[in-house]
This record gives structure tokens, C-alpha cells and sequence, in this order.
């Protein structure tokens, strides 16, 4: 519900016959009564005195269905009637609205830490109410359905009336949490709860924003790091009807106009010249290269597990270097920020995964302080890591300062593709040390890769095996039982912009890892399942840094995807079936079988995903079925569709065209099956984790269908033909 477990909500508001409950994670807060004819909430729980329960969302919503699920966990703890639940969305602001993000696959965790205190309070003050009227031990009611209710007597008061005389009593410190076994909405298939409107046209994304006055801007930015402005053709740009203003920034040379097509013609017209390459531009071949010499140095340890004493020698070693490429996040919806600039304030609408980032940067860009910066977050058409930052909203905010102008900036798609922040290539050495008995006793992995650089790392940050851990998720916390263990990272310099990529770290990591160690069960003439399954013995649960991990969960989803997949039928010619598993952020447990077909001319098709996750309790089965379904065509994309080459500086893909995507006509059969564990007490991530281990799943079974292993990605057909 917002992202940090330290903040949930301070002091809590009352107007007219509402009442706010409050929760910081340490303590709650009371609620105040204040008789205004106008009621304006800052907390995150509200109740009108109509019954209608509205619930301030801090995270953002991209089609995950995190509002839904939130909705569902507010509903059950407080007993609201979910036809009368609604959402607001929170914008940043002081505490509790001082820490807004969405991001790491985190809301669910931190939702049902903080939600359900706040949610409970107010369910026990409601039934105080109620009790003393009627003049009965509390411990003889219940809300539910958006009342309080005496089950001896069967009477009933919604929770309108009950307002005033709840809003006068002490907020209980510790309310006691419902038992899962009284839940109604949480484990049930809920559909979306805006559902409706978003299908329907009236859910409002930045895209669609409109404000008075505002001019729309297309901006030429610079092809590559450093290059200037030298040539352009401003009277050619201002001829085209429409046309208002030419502004250059830091950021480029924007054409406002009165629509964004006059703006893109005048930007086409514009035809701005940057001058000449610079001899060292950036080559992601040459760069791919660097990557694939640094992944056999030594590197910073990030585990170094000495082989106890009794551990069988090594009678062979395995190794191979697996590279992984540039990707964009090419979301639906491309950036896109509404500013509005006035002496020392400024409005933005914005789709942002992270609003406090947005409103400090943009602050510090304009010169003023965070309070004068109002941050308006719309729904989202795409984020994947990608709207967490912030420089589409401060380069709207200094265009509309120097344009003295509301100003709606929204990048074409080859401005996306070619001025993202790119998922960052890597290269990784692994190598496996095997005894006579074809065990794995020695794992080496070495990761070359680069930090996100979004934002400065601080020189004087302490880099410990910790540090150098938080770049290497996939690699330290490999889950195999294994005697001997070294891994460790490599950084490598890149120039070009980077950071969060759907998954972060852990795509690359495990797309080497899981395919290695096919390759290794297949060096072996042993069966992949069975071969995970045998290096998944005890110990069943240990903690590798701040990663807790359990095999017996990794076990149970493997063990599923076995079992349901028909695994170890003998498929057709040109068709084959791969595995793979992989626990993500020590939480979620998930395991994919998958079919592919392969045809002489070398073109895949993923004919069928059978998949299984254990993502604890599961809110709504509906959300992480999506998710899944989401994240396996996500890395269907990224195996079979477009990735980003660099050549003098530029990122030479620009469209759907060159960067292609999974379609509607590449989608497989999925199935998916959730898999519950023993003593599951909450909710875990279903965001970032589907990705890793699809795409070496899907590697694997090329292999079984064509006996040729792929080590770099993507996958062309004229790597297979036959």
C-alpha cells in the first residue's frame, strides 16, 4: 500500500460524520472530530457517514491489480461492503504520503503489514459503538457487509450511524487481526474492482490528460551522450500550422503546438543537426565483448562456501559463458508528463511509479521546495521499471517554464526505444565441478553487468560482499545444494542510460544459471527434473545473506509443473520440453515446464507453458493467474522478439517493427497452478518474480528439440536452422 514498512499514516482527520484511522507500523494514531462542511482525507482509510468506504491508494496501478487486492484485504479486515468500497489515489505529500512507490514486488507484503492494524481499529471502534447502544459485551458482534451486527439478537446499524459515536472513542492499540478462516474476499477470485471503467474507456491514464491552455510538445533529443544542437530549422518548423513555440533545454529542442501532431511535424521540419560522432561513441558489440573478457576475472566475492570436510574431489568441470543483451521496456503507453509552471510552483500529471521521486526532483530542477511541486498520479499503461524514474517529468517541467505554458510532453515510440533506460547487458562465466557420481560439488558464477545509473552512487558507500550482493540477485543465491560455492561480480563501465528492467538483476542471472544447469544434467545423461530435484536435498530451509531459502517450497512447484506437465512423454519430432525454477527475493517459489516446436527453417513457436508458484497467501487467485500469464509472455518477447544494439552512440531500434514483441498469434497454452504451502501467513510478490526462469525454460527445450544449446540471446532462426 506504500512502500515503507517505517510510515503508514500519522495523525488521522475527521469532517462532518467521517472517520480516519491512522497507523504508523509502531502504533495507532486518534482520530480527531472536526465539524467542516468540507472533508478533504489524509489518511488512507476513510468512512463517510453514507456508508461508502474509500480507501487512498499509494501505489501505483499498471495492470497488476494491486488496487483490487488492496481493496480485498481492506474489505475483510474491516467487513465493508465491497459494493461500496472506493478508491482514491494518494499524491505525495507529508507523512504518510512522504514515501510513495511501486516497485521490487513489494505492495503485497507491506499492504497486508499495514493495511489490515488501520483496517481493524476502525472494525473495533464501529463495534464499540454499536455495543454500547446496545448496551452488550462487544465480544457478541461482528462487522460485516458494511455493518456492525449482534448475533444473539440478530440487530443491526450500518456503519454511517455509527460514525459519530466511533469517531469519540480511543483508538484500540493492538485490534485484534481476523483468522484467515473468517476472511470473505482474500483467497477468492475478485475481478478488478476498476475493471469497468478501464475497459470501458473512462479510466484516466496520463495520456489522456487534458488541462486549459495547454500546449503539446514534441522534443528532439540529443542521438547520443554529449552531443549539441549545431544546425536547425526553426523558420521551416514554425511554418507548419499549428506550431507555437521552438524551446531548447538541457534535455533538447522542443516544438509546442496546439495539437502533438503539429507538434511532430514541426519537430520532423525542425531537422536539427548534431554535428560530428565522437570517436569513442558507444558500441554495444564492442561493449558485449569487454563484458564476455571481464566475466573471467576474478571479480567481488559475493559467496565464497568452502567444501566441508568429506567432500568427494572433483572429477570434471563443466564451463560456458552465457551473454545477455540490451532490452527496452517499451510499454503500451510511451512517457508522457503534463506540467503546468507558475513563478515558483508547478502541477503535474503524471504516470509514475515513484510520485516523491518526481515531486523532489522536479523541485530541485525548478529551483523551488517539494511542498510547491503537486504530483497528480494517473493510471499506468506499462511501467516495468521503467517510471521510476523521473526525467520525462522534470524535462515537461523546465519546457514548461521556458515556455511560460501548460505543456504536455509525450514521446513518440522511437523516442521511447531509443532514449529508455535500458536493461543493462551482462555476461556470465560458470563453470561446475562434478564427481565420479556425476554430483555437482563445486559452482563458480561470475557476473559482468553494470550498476544502474539513474542516480550517483556515493563514493564513500561501503562495498562489502553485501553491497556487491544487491547488483547480483540470481547468482549468490543459488538454491542447489552444492559443497562448494564462489560467485561473484564484475562492474563494467557503461555510458548509456540504465536501470530497473521488469525482474531487475535477476533475468540475466537466471537465464545463465537455470540453462547452465541443463546443460550440466544433460553432460550428465541425467533427467533436468530429476537432477534439480536431487541437488534440492537437505538442508531444506538456509539464509545466504538477507535471502532466506526454502527447497522444500522449491521442491513442492517443481514437483508440480513434473507432474502436470506430462514430463517424460516422448514428444514428436522438432518438438521439445525444457525446465526451470527459480525462488525470487528469497519469497516467491515458481517452476515452469515448457513445450516448443522447432521447424527446419529454425522458427520457434512456445506451444505450451505449464507453470506452477508458491507466492504464499494468495490474495486473489485472479491476479496472480495475470501476473503469471503476464510474465511468461514477457519473456516469450524477450527470447524470441527484439533486443537493443548501440552503434555510434545511438540505439538503432526504434519501433514494434525492429523491436518486436509477443503477439496475440505467439501466445502458448499456459496453465498455471498455485501451489499453497504449509503455514503461509502472508502475501508475497507476483510482479517481478514470473520472469526469471521463463526465458531458460524456454532455452532448455530448444535444446531438447534441436540438441543445440543457446548461450546469447535472442534467439534468431538462422541460429537453428537446420
Amino acid at each position: 500500500m506504500i512502500s515503507s514498512r517505517r510510515t503508514f499514516l500519522k495523525t488521522a482527520a475527521l469532517g462532518g460524520a467521517s472517520l480516519i484511522i491512522g497507523f504508523d507500523g509502531r502504533r495507532l494514531f486518534a482520530a480527531e472530530k472536526k465539524e467542516t462542511a468540507q472533508f478533504k482525507p489524509n489518511g488512507w482509510v476513510r468512512i463517510d457517514d453514507d456508508g461508502w468506504v474509500t480507501l487512498t491508494i499509494g501505489k501505483s496501478e499498471m495492470g497488476q491489480g494491486v488496487r483490487t487486492a488492496l481493496a480485498m484485504m481492506l474489505a475483510d479486515e474491516l467487513g465493508a461492503d465491497w459494493k461500496r468500497v472506493k478508491l482514491a489515489q494518494a499524491s505525495p505529500g507529508p507523512a504518510p504520503f512522504d514515501d510513495l512507490g511501486t516497485g521490487g514486488s513489494g505492495s503485497m507484503e507491506e499492504g497486508w503489514a499495514m493495511m489490515r492494524p488501520a483496517a481493524a481499529a476502525a472494525r473495533e471502534m464501529l463495534i464499540a459503538a454499536a455495543a454500547a447502544q446496545w448496551k452488550v459485551p462487544p465480544d457478541e458482534c461482528n462487522a460485516k457487509s458494511g455493518a456492525v451486527v449482534h448475533a444473539p439478537s440478530k440487530r443491526r446499524l450500518e456503519f454511517g450511524i455509527l460514525l459519530a459515536d466511533a469517531s469519540k472513542l480511543p483508538v484500540p492499540k493492538d485490534a485484534p487481526l481476523r483468522s484467515p478462516a473468517d476472511f470473505s474476499f482474500i483467497g477468492q477470485r475478485t475481478a478488478k474492482i476498476d475493471g469497468t471503467n478501464i475497459v470501458t474507456g473512462r479510466a484516466r491514464y496520463g495520456i489522456d490528460a487534458k488541462i486549459a491552455g495547454m500546449l503539446y510538445a514534441s522534443v528532439e533529443r540529443p542521438p547520443w551522450a554529449g552531443a549539441k544542437p549545431q544546425k536547425m530549422n526553426e523558420d521551416a518548423a514554425r511554418a507548419v500550422r499549428g506550431v507555437k513555440l521552438i524551446v531548447q533545454t538541457k534535455y533538447g529542442v522542443a516544438v509546442l503546438a496546439e495539437n502533438t501532431w503539429a507538434a511532430i511535424k514541426g519537430r520532423t521540419a525542425l531537422a536539427v543537426e548534431w554535428g560530428e560522432l565522437p570517436a569513442d561513441a558507444f558500441d554495444s558489440e564492442a561493449h558485449a565483448k569487454r563484458l564476455e573478457t571481464a566475466s573471467h576475472e576474478r571479480g567481488n566475492q559475493t559467496r565464497n562456501d568452502a567444501p566441508p570436510e568429506g567432500t568427494p574431489p572433483v572429477a570434471r568441470t563443466i564451463d560456458a559463458v552465457y551473454s545477455y543483451p540490451f532490452y527496452a521496456h517499451a510499454p503500451l503507453e510511451t512517457m508522457n508528463c503534463i506540467a503546468s509552471v507558475e513563478n515558483d510552483r508547478c502541477k503535474l500529471i503524471v504516470p509514475t511509479q515513484a510520485p516523491n521521486r518526481v515531486q523532489k526532483q522536479v523541485a530541485q530542477s525548478l529551483g523551488t521546495t517539494e511542498d510547491k511541486v503537486d504530483v497528480e498520479v494517473t493510471l499506468i499503461g506499462g511501467g516495468f521499471g521503467r517510471r521510476l524514474s523521473a526525467d520525462y517529468a522534470v524535462e515537461a517541467a523546465e519546457i514548461s517554464r521556458a515556455a511560460k505554458a501548460p505543456v504536455q510532453v509525450l514521446w513518440s515510440r522511437p523516442d521511447d526505444m531509443k532514449h529508455g533506460h535500458f536493461q543493462a547487458a551482462s555476461a556470465h562465466y560458470l563453470a561446475a565441478g562434478l564427481d565420479s557420481q556425476n554430483s555437482v560439488v563445486a559452482w563458480k558464477h561470475t557476473k559482468a553487468g553494470s550498476f544502474h545509473n539513474l542516480s550517483a552512487i556515493e563514493p564513500d558507500e561501503k562495498r562489502n560482499e553485501a553491497w556487491w550482493r544487491g547488483w547480483s540477485w540470481g547468482v549468490y543465491d543459488v538454491p542447489y545444494t552444492i559443497p562448494a560455492i564462489e560467485t561473484a561480480y564484475v562492474p563494467v563501465d557503461l555510458p548509456v542510460k540504465h536501470g530497473p528492467w521488469r525482474a531487475v538483476f535477476a533475468p540475466s542471472s537466471v537465464f545463465a544459471r537455470e540453462s547452465f544447469f541443463d546443460e550440466v544434467a544433460r553432460e550428465c545423461r541425467a533427467d533436468p527434473i530429476a537432477f534439480r530435484l536431487k541437488h534440492l536435498e537437505k538442508p531444506d530451509t538456509f539464509k545466504v545473506g538477507r535471502r532466506d531459502i526454502d527447497r522444500r517450497r522449491l521442491r513442492g512447484v517443481l514437483e508440480t509443473v513434473r507432474d502436470k506437465s506430462g514430463w517424460g512423454e516422448k514428444l514428436p519430432g522438432g518438438r521439445g520440453r525444457g525446465v526451470a525454477c527459480s525462488i525470487y527475493s528469497g519469497t516467491t517459489h515458481i517452476a515452469y515446464v515448457v513445450d516448443v516446436s522447432v521447424n527446419q527453417e529454425g522458427a520457434i513457436r512456445v506451444e505450451r507453458v505449464v507453470s506452477a508458484v508458491d507466492c504464499g497467501l494468495v490474495i486473489n487467485p485472479i491476479g496472480v493467474e495475470q501476473q503469471m500469464e503476464g510474465g511468461i509472455i514477457w519473456g516469450i518477447s524477450s527470447v524470441l522478439g527484439g533486443h537493443i544494439t548501440f552503434k555510434g552512440g545511438r540505439a538503432q531500434q526504434s519501433t514494434f517493427a525492429d523491436f518486436p514483441v509477443a503477439r496475440m498469434r505467439d501466445t502458448p497454452a499456459i496453465e498455471v497452478h498455485i501451489v499453497g504451502h504449509e503455514g503461509a501467513k502472508e502475501p508475497f510478490g507476483m510482479g517481478e518474480p514470473p520472469v526469471p526462469p521463463i526465458v531458460p525454460a524456454i532455452v532448455n527445450a530448444i535444446f531438447a528439440a534441436t540438441g543445440k544449446r543457446i548461450r546469447k540471446l535472442p534467439i534468431r532462426p538462422e541460429d537453428l536452422k537446420a
